[in-house]
Parts: C-alpha cells; structure tokens; sequence
C-alpha cells in the first residue's frame, strides 16, 4: 500500500532532523578533545547527550513511519509527548524564575547597580553555591569579559566613565560598588578607601585583573540579570519550537494511525 503523506512527512522531517544530530554530536566530541577551558568542558557532556538523543530519536521516527514499524513510532510519539510536557514545563518555570529582579538606576551615572537579593531565591541559591560559582567565575574569567572592559574604557576620564553603559556583568563584576565611594584611577584600578563599609562588597574589592569583585554580590547579580535576560530570549524561543513539536505530533499520531490500519489490513487479508 502507498504511503501516505504524513508518513513521509515524518519520515522527511526526521530525516533532517537526523542530520542536523551529525554536526552537534560531533561538536561535542570535538569539545571532550580539544577543549581547554572549564567552560568548553563543562559543555562537552550535555552536547553530546544532545546529539545521541536527537540521533536515536530521529532514527525511530524515520524508521517507524517509513518502513511501517508500529511499535518505533508509538516509542517516538511517546518520547514526543514527554519533549512537549518538559518543553512546557520549563517555559513557565523560566518565565517565573526570571520575573523578579531588575538593575537599580544610579545618579548621575550611565550604568546601573545590582543587588543579589532583588532577584528570586531559586536564582540566588544557584550563584551562592560555592562549586557552582567556582564554575561560573572560570567562564567568565576565560571570557576576558573586565580584560576587554578594561581595555575599552581604559583612556576615559572619571566623567565619560560614569556615563558609560555598561553591561550587568561589567557593572556588577569589573568595578566597585557605587557605594564604596573609591577613587576612579582606571577602569579596574581604584584607590580603595579606608573605613567602614555598609557594602560587605567594598572588602572584597582588589585591582588585581584576576580578582576585581568576581567575589562580590554585586557580581553574581550581574551574572542573574544577564542570565535572566537569556532565559527569556530562549523561552520565546521555546515557545516556537513547541508549537513545531506538536505540529509534528500530530502529524506522527496520524502516521501511526495509517500503520495500524495498514497493519489490520494485512492481517486481514488471506492469499
């Protein structure tokens, strides 16, 4: 019996699918060998999972629609369902973590400041872990995010300075608080005032390009609000891409369908 189109189209969107797995398997086999930053091998795993997991995934849904295998399809319609619950799942759970919290305007100042307690508890209880944020100040140590922050603004004077944009992690993690109240050498060099601080983060301040305020609260705020800020772009894009699974749901519950009837009617049938 010919094949109908929802089969095919199955059998075609796997196919691609298929493909695409080659190239992400292969990036993170890539990253297991040559990687050499902590960034690139924390990355190394997931990527891997990612790849296999789209490859076996694809193969079944490739394999049961166009070759009429019932039970491979009733397994990728299965693992389908489960990708749609976890994809909804985490799309209302980004969307909650991320509403709270946002940078607080400074005076006369072109930046803003971040507070770790502005934003929501299940985020801060993840930078305040000490193996966790080991990890995190690595990447963005290999980043070179306060070399290249240094550099750029490395000829302002104290005026342009303070009217600069900066982004949360620069403004959080490659300068003193506003509330240290240090005196402006260069972009990463303070004079570091004495006295006592309201700001635990004015202690924990030092020029050195290798500590600066990796340590600081201000630090791991300005990690959440660019965390938070990524989260909601790939939520939208959750978004997209369930709207695509559950229009290939249903196009494999309809492939299934014809092989069950395709299956009953060979059963049927006698010579």
């Amino acid at each position: 019996m010919a094949f109908r189109l929802s089969n095919n189209l199955v059998g075609i969107l796997n196919f691609i699918t298929f493909l695409l797995s080659i190239p992400i398997l292969g990036a993170g086999i890539w990253l297991s060998r040559e990687g050499v930053t902590e960034c690139e091998r924390f990355l190394d795993k997931p990527v891997i999972v990612i790849g296999v997991f789209l490859m076996v995934v694809s193969l079944a849904g490739l394999i049961g629609a166009c070759c009429g295998v019932t039970w491979l399809l009733w397994l990728y319609l299965v693992v389908m369902f489960l990708l749609i619950v976890l994809g909804i799942v985490f799309t209302i759970f980004a969307f909650v973590v991320t509403n709270k919290g946002a940078g607080q305007v400074v005076s006369e100042r072109g930046y803003k400041e971040y507070r770790l307690g502005d934003y929501s508890n299940w985020l801060q209880k993840r930078v305040t872990d000490e193996k966790n944020w080991n990890k995190i100040k690595s990447c963005l140590a290999d980043s070179k995010v306060c070399t290249n922050f240094r550099e750029k603004y490395l000829n302002d004077t104290v005026t342009e300075f303070y009217k600069a944009h900066l982004s949360a992690v620069q403004s959080g993690c490659c300068k003193p608080s506003n509330d240290c109240q240090f005196t402006y050498v260069g972009p990463t060099n303070w004079t570091k005032e004495n006295g006592v601080f309201t700001n635990s983060d004015c202690n924990l301040w030092d020029n050195n390009l290798d500590t600066l305020c990796f340590n600081c609260q201000a630090c791991k705020a300005g990690f959440i609000d660019n965390l938070k800020s990524s989260w909601k772009k790939v939520a939208v894009v959750n978004i997209v891409f369930l709207i695509f699974l559950i229009v290939v749901y249903s196009v494999g519950c309809c492939a299934f369908r014809n092989n069950r009837r395709d299956n009953a009617y060979n059963q049927g049938w006698k010579p």
